[in-house]
């Protein structure tokens, strides 16, 4: 499925990568960027992440066929209303927010609705880097990315974008706004707010002092995803709360167990735990990873 236009707010790591790969396979005439720094898009027009670039963000969609917002959660429903009445007939839109609900429901609140052809989008692809620098047309090579298509979603919008996705690589999944974002503060936003909360607790510390010089292997695997983008995960954090706070409610509970078995020196039952974790995590990461 080929398209004319592709319009790319936030040129950066998910919006650039989806559009150079895009590019590469011929699947798209001209990419447009807008971002608000102007050396960002230069250096994007250079690398050929993208065609040409605007500075006003209602020129940028003008003539779209579809529209990335590869933009912070906190802006997207500000933005979509500002480019929506700048919109053609024929123009899809969607994002790469990392949660939906609350995007979905910015977007109702601003507009008055949502728009048939907005289909809400999650690609599980995040690095620590970040920027046009750090584009790679494969990125979504075998990645996970989430559809969540509302109520009034056209089904024809769904189809194109899904089938985008599926070119440059990504394992497409339609799911509920609700539930994505219930799978997603356990099994990504969770893990995030603890690397971030270990990094904090033992920097500069007053008892240990730079422990971060004595850290090997185990600590610096756990921690990575504490030198992601700070603003990205504020704004994650913020507007997945509800969800993040039942699973952070739920891990303290872990913890407190953990905590017990440990206190009170019971062998078994940690050996128990620990095992039963252990293969857990072999059956559903390690051997659906051999698979790839």
């Amino acid at each position: 499925m080929r398209i004319g236009r592709l319009c790319v707010i936030g040129v950066g790591l998910i919006g650039g990568s989806f559009a150079l790969k895009l590019k590469q396979l011929g699947l798209v005439d001209e990419v447009v960027g807008y971002g608000h720094r102007v050396e960002n898009l230069e250096k994007a027009v250079a690398l050929g992440v993208i065609d040409r670039y605007e500075t006003d963000v209602t020129l940028a969609v003008k003539g779209a066929d579809l529209v990335m917002l590869a933009v912070p959660l906190g802006v997207i429903g500000s933005l979509f209303a500002e480019i929506e009445p700048h919109l053609d007939a024929k123009t899809i839109v969607t994002d790469a927010g990392s949660a939906k609900d609350s995007v979905i429901k910015d977007i109702i609140e601003k507009v008055g609705g949502c728009p048939p052809n907005f289909v809400p989008g999650h690609p599980i692809a995040g690095r620590e880097k970040s920027g046009v620098e750090a584009v790679d047309a494969d990125l979504y090579q075998n990645h996970r990315v989430i559809l969540t298509p509302t109520e009034t979603t056209n089904e024809s919008a769904v189809e194109l974008v899904q089938t985008l996705w599926s070119e440059v690589g990504a394992n497409v999944s339609l799911m509920a706004a609700s539930f994505h974002d219930e799978v997603f503060a356990a099994t990504s936003h969770l893990p995030h707010m603890l690397a971030f909360a270990l990094v904090d607790m033992l920097n500069e510390h007053a008892e240990l002092g730079n422990v971060f010089q004595y850290t090997a292997g185990g600590f610096r695997d756990f921690t990575r995803i504490a030198s992601s983008d700070a603003t990205m995960w504020r704004d994650i954090a913020l507007h997945n709360s509800v969800a993040l706070v039942k699973w952070l409610n739920a891990y303290q509970a872990e913890l407190q167990t953990l905590t017990q078995l440990i206190e009170s020196q019971d062998g078994p039952a940690l050996f128990a735990l620990f095992d039963q974790a252990k293969t857990a995590r072999d059956q559903h990461i390690l051997h659906r990873n051999a698979d790839l």
